[in-house]
């Protein structure tokens, strides 16, 4: 059994945020360089270099690669055999959070109430928190902020058995054509099937953690992304919306097993920094 005080989640938080939203990770850098080297439209190619010397910037000076530094989400894999004491964990990922946005000098965009009200709370704290339960002794917490321009073209469908793959496939893409440049293209889309109503959109979201350097382990599901993320990217949207052969980056495809009766699909979208870090607590 292994003990920790959660007062050591709340630094890894805070520097995962901060981190986050000044750095652009390995994986998601050699991905847009590599569609930079493949993108047809000099104004695509001129956007790429722009981007690249963003993340240059908000490298060198500290500073957010984006004005839309995200509602934190944060995942969590807490192992069976860790003890946690010292008080609330969801409290010091949230103090985390807090003190991370306040020193990293990020926006704060969450709002108390969603309809009437939306007041600032001022620290971007709530946090949303998923917690999966595995085998071992670690905490594994991935921040991944995610801004309102891409998670608002996300999309929830009912869908039925009879619609079959093809059907899966002409929602996803027919939801990035509506997309436009809303979302900051050229995009990350994650795409969660099956489950229920509200695991596949989850699951759409953890899609989206898969490093973008990797395939999808299972053969049938590889082809479908690589399939889908050329349908995408022949739909002219570009960089930035303003044209070209390369809206998305990656495609990628998670699923879970569901009713007989039901077939949910769900597409969650990212922006090209395409934000997440993630630590090891041991």
């Amino acid at each position: 059994m292994k003990v920790v005080d959660v007062s050591r989640v709340i630094p890894v938080v805070k520097k995962l945020c901060i981190d986050a939203n000044y750095y652009v990770a390995k994986d998601v850098l050699a991905k847009v360089k590599e569609f930079r080297e493949k993108e047809e439209s000099p104004t695509g190619r001129e956007i790429f270099d722009l981007m690249l010397e963003n993340y240059e910037l908000a490298a060198r000076e500290q500073m957010p690669l984006c004005q839309d530094t995200g509602v934190a989400i944060v995942f969590v894999e807490l192992g069976q055999d860790v003890h946690l004491v010292g008080g609330d964990f969801y409290e010091a990922i949230n103090e985390g959070v807090r003190q991370g946005y306040k020193e990293g000098y990020l926006r704060k965009s969450m709002v108390t109430d969603p309809v009437v009200e939306r007041k600032n709370t001022k620290d971007n704290t709530p946090a949303l928190i998923y917690t999966d339960i595995v085998p071992g002794e670690e905490i594994k917490i991935t921040v991944a902020p995610k801004g309102g321009g891409a998670e608002n073209m996300s999309e929830v469908k009912m869908m039925s058995a009879a619609d079959g793959i093809e059907g899966v496939k002409d929602f996803v893409v027919d939801r990035i054509r509506r997309s436009g440049g809303n979302p900051c293209p050229p995009v990350v889309v994650g795409v969660g099937i099956g489950g229920s109503f509200e695991q596949c959109a989850l699951l759409a979201k953890k899609a989206l953690l898969r490093p973008l350097t990797e395939k999808n382990p299972e053969p049938f599901w590889a082809a479908v992304e690589d399939e889908l993320l050329e349908r995408i990217n022949r739909l002219g949207i570009g960089p930035q919306g303003l044209g070209g052969t390369t809206t998305a980056l990656a495609v990628s495809i998670l699923y879970k097993p569901c009713h007989i009766a039901s077939m949910p699909v769900a597409v969650n979208v990212n922006c090209h920094a395409h934000r997440h870090e993630t630590a090891i607590i041991a």
